[in-house]
C-alpha cells in the first residue's frame, strides 16, 4: 500500500512538472521552419542563428545589451541569404519603441535583391502610430482592422505577420502581442528565393544603399519562419528563448547561449 502511495505521489509530481513546462515547450512551435533568427546577444550579435543569412551589417545602427538600436538614418541589413525558398511565412519581431514620431520604417523586412518586392512589419506609414504589413507599391497592404494605435514608448511588444498562399492571393494576418489586429486577403502571393533575399531593420526596404523610412526603436529578437504560425502558436512565443528541439546550428548556438 505504501508503495502504491509513493507511486501515485511520483506520478502526480511528474504530471505537475510537465504542466509547468508547457509554456517552455511552446517555444519550439514550428522551430524547424525557422530560416532567419537574430537575438543580438553577446557573442552572436551579428549572426543569424539559423546560418542562412550573412552577418548583419550595421549602417549606423548599434547593438548593445542584446538589442539592436535603430534610429533616424541608422539601420541594419543582413544579405547573402542561402536557405530554402521562402513561400508561406511568418515575420516576428520584438521591439521597444523609443519615439513614436519617427515613422515609416520597419522592425523586420524581408526584401528581394532582384526587384522592389518586399514584405515588412511597418510602423506609421499610412496611419499615424499604427502598424501595417508593408509591401512594394502596397501590393499586399491594406489598413488592418481594427488595427492598433501605439500611444506609449518604452514597452516591449511583439509584432507578427503571417502570409498564406490562398490560391495565388496573399492572406495576411497581423498580430500584436499575440492578439490579431488585422486579417485580409489581398494582392499576389510572392516568394523569396535562395540567394535573392535580405533582411532589413529600421528602413522599410532598399538594400545596402539604403531606402525609405526610419524608426527609433530597440529590437530584442527577430525571426522569419518559412511557415504560417497560428494565433495560438504566436501567443506561446517569447523573445530570446527557444526549445532545443531545433536542429543543427540553431540548437548548437542555443545550447552555448544557455550555458554562458
Amino acid at each position: 500500500m505504501k508503495y502504491l502511495e509513493r507511486y501515485c505521489t511520483w506520478v502526480c509530481a511528474v504530471l505537475l512538472l510537465l504542466n509547468l513546462s508547457l509554456p517552455a515547450l511552446g517555444q519550439s512551435e514550428k522551430a524547424e521552419t525557422l530560416v532567419g533568427h537574430w537575438t543580438f546577444e553577446k557573442g552572436v550579435e551579428l549572426e543569424d542563428l539559423t546560418g542562412n543569412f550573412a552577418d548583419i551589417q550595421l549602417m549606423g545602427a548599434t547593438i548593445e545589451d542584446g538589442q539592436l538600436d535603430v534610429d533616424l538614418g541608422k539601420w541594419a541589413i543582413a544579405s547573402g541569404y542561402d536557405g530554402p525558398d521562402i513561400g508561406e511565412k511568418t515575420l516576428v519581431s520584438w521591439a521597444i519603441m523609443d519615439n513614436l514620431d519617427v515613422q515609416k520604417g520597419s522592425i523586420l523586412t524581408i526584401d528581394r535583391l532582384s526587384d522592389p518586392t518586399f514584405d515588412a512589419i511597418v510602423f506609421g506609414e499610412r496611419q499615424h502610430h499604427r502598424w501595417m504589413a508593408g509591401s512594394g507599391w502596397f501590393h499586399r497592404t491594406q489598413d488592418p482592422k481594427p488595427g492598433f494605435e501605439e500611444k506609449k514608448t518604452g514597452e516591449l511588444i511583439m509584432m507578427a505577420i503571417s502570409y498564406t498562399d490562398d490560391g495565388g492571393t496573399a492572406r495576411v494576418q497581423i498580430y500584436r502581442n499575440g492578439d490579431k489586429i488585422g486579417d485580409y486577403t489581398f494582392g499576389q502571393f510572392v516568394t523569396f528565393d535562395n540567394e535573392d533575399a535580405e533582411a532589413i531593420w529600421g528602413k522599410r526596404h532598399g538594400g545596402l544603399g539604403g531606402g525609405p523610412g526610419d524608426l527609433d526603436a530597440h529590437i530584442e529578437d527577430s525571426r522569419i519562419y518559412a511557415s504560417v504560425l497560428s494565433e495560438a502558436e504566436i501567443k506561446k512565443l517569447l523573445p530570446d528563448t527557444l526549445d532545443v528541439e531545433a536542429r543543427g546550428k540553431l540548437a548548437t548556438t542555443w545550447a552555448r547561449l544557455k550555458t554562458e
